[in-house]
């Protein structure tokens, strides 16, 4: 029986476009929301983000995530600026909303979802995302997800990347749902495959967006080519087709 299916976000319901020209651009929107005078330009303090902290983000195997906001004021401080919590706010704002062009919300996201939930199924979104959870919340309106999703956990909330389990335990926990009960669905093998299998959940590997070969990773119990091809998976799980 099934009851819930989870979804990793980036290269899942959206793909995510790293742009280096948009990491100047969080820089230079950030630094203009702080009233200060000779503030360092964001050509230098991203050049230094870049540097020093950006490999930070992305630890091969590290299942604790950074404290993102922290690695802001602690750069900005090595230029002289002490930022209030105020301050620290609005840069984290503004930063993100730069990167909203690189989040591309995928064509049959929306529909997949809705097909889900018209079978009762709850619908829920466990992400590894460094940036904090007030700011990610606030993305899913926008990007109709809010209001097809009952849950959305962040790894920035929780403190632990996927594949800790503890990621997953708060979606299902919040969802009152037991893991062998629930789907996931991401699009790599160690994080989402080897994390959700190993928390007792059944994996989909999604593929619509990328192939990941990770050899850390485990074998999905099922795979996906189209967003389309879970609801396949969720009618032979439930038993609507053989």
């Amino acid at each position: 029986m099934l009851d819930a299916v989870l979804f990793d976000w980036g290269d899942t319901l959206f793909h995510f476009a790293y742009d280096e020209a948009l990491l100047e651009a969080g820089w230079e929107a950030g630094l203009a929301t702080v009233d200060r005078d000779r503030l360092p330009g964001h050509e230098e303090t991203a050049a230094r983000f870049r540097e020093r902290y950006l490999p930070l983000l992305w630890v091969p195997g590290s299942v604790d995530e950074v404290e993102y906001p922290g690695l802001i004021r602690e750069l900005l401080g090595s230029f002289g600026v002490e930022l209030t919590d105020e301050e620290l706010r609005r840069f984290l704002a503004a930063e993100h909303a730069a990167w909203e062009p690189a989040r591309l919300l995928g064509a049959h996201t929306h529909a997949l979802l809705d097909a889900l939930r018209e079978r009762g199924l709850k619908t829920g979104l466990v992400s590894n995302a460094f940036d904090p959870g007030w700011l990610l919340h606030e993305d899913l309106a926008p990007m109709g997800l809010g209001e097809r999703l009952d849950v959305a956990v962040f790894s920035s909330e929780v403190g632990k990347r996927k594949p800790h389990p503890a990621i997953f335990e708060a979606a299902l926990e919040r969802l009152g749902v037991e893991p062998e009960r629930a789907l996931f669905v991401g699009d790599r093998r160690y994080e989402d495959v080897r994390g959700s299998k190993e928390a007792g959940m059944t994996a989909v590997l999604a593929l619509w967006f990328r192939a990941d070969e990770d050899e850390r990773g485990l074998e999905p119990d099922f795979e996906a080519f189209s967003a389309m091809d879970v609801l396949n998976v969720v009618r032979r799980l439930t038993g609507e087709i053989d």
